[in-house]
């Protein structure tokens, strides 16, 4: 484990003991898979301390944790997350810009990636979630993504339809292992899959999964660095040859 995995369950077990024991909102900031992993691994430090996860939209990875409960503290408060539309000045001339263009010209900015949350291409334009403190300062400095003039502007509702679309597949499995469930959707072979779970690179509702025979239950999400995301909907039927066939739900 390293320091930085050590001071993060630290600050996010204490956020959550002073959420419950002053009766406020606190919350996190952004985090990735890793660190949602760390999360999950002091879930027994944080019993009887309510929080949820939210990225600034349904299906987001990076997330921030709001600590605190309306019930118990009386009042609401919103994660404090603003949508910024990033758009090219003249489509005309727009360049074709990778989620990497813009999370570099980001970077660049000299902005830290925990204040950032996902950035979703749509429809030549990228929507990026960020730190309610920190939009004022994006929309006022990030001018260009490579050689591209952008205007940033923030939104208060995204574009209809689904910002992270999904495409519905059957595959068909021996068993209900989860490194059979990646080679399959993401055409490796059984060995590949497995050698992916001891480099820590599969996740599975914020932890990581380390073990190949991981049974994943139905309606988890699924992550695997390097391949993408997926949501596991389980057993649908027996096929002649005595095959599982099952659905997943790809993210595209």
């Amino acid at each position: 484990m390293t320091d930085d995995t050590r001071l993060l369950k630290k600050r996010l077990v204490e956020l959550g003991k002073k959420s419950h024991g002053s009766g406020i909102f606190l919350f996190s900031d952004f985090l990735g898979l890793s660190e949602q992993a760390a999360l999950a691994e002091v879930r027994d430090k944080l019993f009887g301390i309510k929080y949820e996860l939210f990225g600034g939209c349904e299906g987001a990875e990076r997330v921030m944790v709001r600590f605190g409960d309306s019930e118990e503290i009386g009042y609401e408060v919103p994660f404090p997350i603003v949508t910024l539309r990033i758009a090219p000045k003249s489509l005309k001339f727009a360049e074709s810009l990778t989620h990497r263009d813009f999370l570099g010209a980001l970077m660049n900015l000299g902005i830290e990636r925990d204040v950032l949350g996902d950035i979703v291409l749509f429809d030549s334009c990228a929507y990026l979630f960020v730190k309610e403190d920190m939009a004022p300062y994006v929309q006022s400095e990030l001018t260009r993504v490579r050689r591209t003039d952008v205007t940033v502007s923030a939104v208060d509702e995204i574009p209809e339809g689904e910002l992270y679309r999904t495409e519905h597949r059957k595959i068909q499995l021996s068993g209900e292992r989860l490194d059979a469930v990646i080679a399959k959707t993401y055409n490796l072979s059984r060995e590949e899959a497995s050698r992916l779970f001891p480099k820590g690179l599969v996740f599975a509702s914020g932890r990581c999964i380390e073990i190949p025979s991981y049974t994943p239950k139905i309606g988890e999400k699924i992550s695997v660095r390097g391949y993408g995301r997926l949501i596991y909907r389980g057993f649908e039927s027996t096929s002649r040859k005595g095959k599982l066939n099952v659905i997943v739900e790809v993210y595209v």
